[in-house]
């Protein structure tokens, strides 16, 4: 008789030490700069009007990043920890998501901590997560989503609850940032579409097939559809008890205003940039840089250049692999980065930023793992390993201005400025 196949062994130990060796470095230094930067300005004004419920403001995002920025000052007060301390908590829980998809979705040790260590080491999410922004809690939202769904098909026993919780956090990531809502979409849409080509007589019905068995469409249409909806709606809650400029007309109108508030911001701004800039990580974006706290500090979103670059023919491999070899988690990377960068291409918001590359740079990142899982069985295990070595280089060359470290001068940036469009 042959020999069971060996079965891969979950690295769940190493996804909890790479996370918390992740906060441990977005820790450090948290609380510097002592004052609000870049669009803290915007968001923890929000926050102090949400804990007093005197009035509604910033009114041109949803609440759900707004409300996590609050609970930290309620919690810890109003003081940089107070302000940083829960999107550190949202970043780390991002990482570890990402590490959990990447498993469920590869069954591959390698590929899962690899994707660890290039998110990790990537900038965007240790950036995201030092800042009181709404990036990084849609971020946590959508990877926790995904995580959920890549465990509910890969172990369908457990595929109605793990459903459920992929629909509350997918009305979270909306209600955190509009950006989401391609990827908050695109899971029922998927699920419709592998049923339909089952060719199942019940379609509503049948409890056969992928992607999950024994959860037929209806009910996925209530995880994934209206879940995400009701919850999404419930994080406007406060929204109604502001005592000045509350929500008064319902939900719909007030959508409608939102959306009339995004497309109006037309003013020219130095640090806007195109989609084309940003997967060619040509165009960065300065959060500070200024004498503060007894020292010149600064801190730049970019990608790290190593792995943004190699990324791109990664995810073209992810998408041969997917379309032609029929690689579900290789081509599910390549079309989920398509289609977070997707909105981005056609979207009526007229003045746009790097940091919107942030969701489709997750996606980017995981193709990239993979296909370095692809070339380590292969033989290439050097050059596989390499890449890794190099981009947590490359992290801790850059770590002085990503984390608003004392730099020595002025014109100490241009240490960095391997590029005319990051300076």
């Amino acid at each position: 008789m042959n020999r069971a196949p060996e079965q891969p062994r979950d690295p769940l130990i190493w996804c909890a030490i790479i996370a918390l060796g992740f906060w441990a470095l977005v820790l450090w230094n948290l609380a510097i700069p002592t004052a609000d930067y870049f669009d803290e300005v915007h968001y923890l004004p929000a926050a102090r009007h949400m804990l007093a419920l005197d009035r509604f403001n910033n009114r041109e995002h949803p609440l759900f990043g707004k409300e996590m920025i609050a609970l930290g000052m309620a919690l810890f007060g109003d003081n940089p920890w107070g302000w940083r301390l829960v999107p550190s908590l949202a970043g780390t829980l991002t990482l570890f998501a990402a590490m959990r998809t990447l498993w469920f979705a590869a069954l591959s040790r390698f590929a899962t901590i690899a994707g660890g260590l290039l998110i990790a080491s990537g900038f965007h999410l240790f950036v995201a997560a030092r800042i009181a922004m709404l990036d990084v809690f849609m971020l946590a939202s959508v990877a926790v989503a995904y995580w959920q769904l890549a465990a509910a098909m890969r172990e369908p026993e457990h595929g109605r609850w793990r459903l459920a919780a992929a629909g509350v956090a997918l009305g979270l990531a909306i209600g955190a940032k509009w950006n989401a809502i391609p990827l908050v979409m695109a899971p029922g849409l998927a699920f419709l579409v592998l049923r339909w080509k089952a060719g199942r007589r019940r379609l509503l019905l049948s409890r056969r097939g992928m992607p999950v068995p024994g959860i037929t469409l209806l009910e996925a249409g209530l995880w994934l559809g209206l879940v995400p909806l009701l919850v999404y709606a419930a994080t406007f809650i406060p929204g109604f008890l502001f005592a000045v400029d509350p929500i008064t007309n319902g939900l719909v109108y007030h959508h409608q205003f939102m959306l009339q508030l995004q497309e109006q911001v037309k003013t020219q701004h130095p640090y806007q940039s195109t989609w084309q800039q940003w997967v060619l990580n040509t165009r960065a974006i300065w959060y500070l840089y200024e004498p503060i706290d007894g020292a010149q500090r600064g801190v730049l979103l970019i990608g790290n250049p190593l792995t943004m670059w190699l990324g791109l023919p990664a995810l073209l491999w992810c998408a041969w692999q997917g379309a032609v070899r029929h690689r579900a988690a290789h081509g599910a990377a390549a079309l989920l980065y398509a289609t977070s960068l997707a909105l981005w291409i056609v979207a009526a918001k007229p003045i746009q930023f790097y940091y919107h590359y942030t969701l489709p740079s997750m996606f980017l990142l995981g193709a990239l793992a993979l296909t370095l899982d692809d070339l380590y069985r292969s033989g290439w295990r050097k050059a596989s390993m390499g890449v890794l070595v190099l981009s947590l280089g490359l992290f801790a060359y850059f770590f002085p201005i990503l984390s608003a470290m004392p730099l020595a001068g002025q014109r100490s940036f241009e240490l960095w400025m391997w590029l005319p469009g990051w300076r």
